[in-house]
């Protein structure tokens, strides 16, 4: 874990919390991040520069910041909580560390179907869950989720381990659209396809495609559009044969990732956790998501970065997150039987 302050970053002690003093004073904002990402720097300076309210960060991985958050109870010192994917966002809400609130300026902005239905966490940056396939190899790509589990691309397939956030939310929301029989006949149908046992990251799946060890993969978008913009070892040298699908465009959509966050449950700041919440709604931050980090926003009519718009425009799925969070255990249920490790 480390802890950011103007001062730079430094070692943090599991057993460390903020000064009680520090908690409380005027003026600052105390938020528990599992994002990582260095272009989220322009996010907080920008907000510290408009509102003179201090930010202090303690980033981590998700599981440990809400374990902590527990641990520390009405103690915390914890004002907000920011992750990545549903999964985790509802995690945090069934864990009690995150508390209801009211503000006009996320309800207008955010859509509905991007925040709890009890005002929990709220949505602020999207990546679609999208199909990517050897050019060369593949004359005729999946064009659905449920094309992955075609017998004929036995042996092709490439896909991250059920245990990850990414996975469990779209098998969750295929159990949204689909009902569990049909939805764990799917993911036995993609086990049967695998090309190798899951393993690695999204960009390991993308690597699989250049290696030719994978023909078919999964990945969210943001993996692959930040190739417009950079060099990503064991990609770029092989980009030119990667082809992309957005799925399901004659039904349902594409399944889209969240990025979120919400207000402590104990917050000592609130009002200032809400300013910063509502600040990540604005236009200005939801452009840096997308043009620093390669999101889309989650903000309708907000324009898209060069790199995301190299990916073309598609449907997106407007599911209720807040009912797929509630299939999440299904999900992780159905990913245990059918043997996708």
């Amino acid at each position: 874990m480390t802890f950011t302050t103007r001062l730079g970053t430094v070692a943090l002690l599991a057993s460390t919390v903020l000064a009680p003093a520090a908690a409380i004073a005027e003026g600052e904002v105390n938020i528990y991040s599992s994002r990582h990402y260095d272009t989220d720097e322009r996010l907080y300076s920008d907000f510290e520069d408009a509102t003179g309210i201090t930010i202090n960060r303690i980033e981590g991985n998700a599981d440990e910041l809400i374990a902590r958050m527990q641990a520390e109870g009405r103690n915390s010192p914890a004002d907000i909580l920011l992750t990545v994917d549903t999964s985790r966002l509802e995690r945090a809400k069934d864990a009690g560390v995150l508390q209801p609130i009211e503000s006009a300026v996320l309800e207008a902005r955010v859509p509905a179907y991007l925040q709890d239905a009890e005002n929990e966490w709220f949505g602020f940056s999207q990546r679609a869950r999208i199909i990517f396939y050897d050019k060369q190899d593949v004359t005729e790509p999946p064009l659905t989720y449920e094309d992955l589990a075609d017998p004929k691309f036995a042996g092709k397939v490439c896909i991250r381990s059920g245990t990850n956030a990414y996975m469990q939310t779209l098998l969750a929301a295929m159990v949204e659209h689909m009902g569990e029989d049909a939805a764990r006949d799917w993911a036995s149908g993609v086990v049967a396809n695998f090309a190798r046992d899951p393993q690695g990251g999204d960009t390991d799946q993308l690597r699989g495609i250049v290696s030719g060890e994978c023909d078919i993969v999964l990945s969210n978008t943001y993996y692959f559009a930040r190739v417009f913009r950079m060099d990503v070892s064991g990609v770029t040298e092989g980009v030119e044969n990667i082809g992309w699908i957005f799925p399901n465009q004659d039904g349902t959509g594409a399944h889209m990732n969240l990025s979120g966050g919400g207000v402590a449950a104990h917050a000592p700041n609130k009002d200032n956790a809400i300013k910063f919440l509502e600040y990540l709604a604005s236009d200005q931050a939801q452009k840096y998501f997308s043009a620093g980090n390669d999101e889309y926003p989650a903000v309708p009519g907000v324009g898209l970065s060069p790199t995301v718009a190299e990916l073309g425009f598609f449907k997106p799925d407007d599911v209720d997150l807040s009912a797929v969070a509630k299939n999440i255990p299904t999900a992780q249920k159905i990913f245990n039987e059918v043997g996708w490790k």
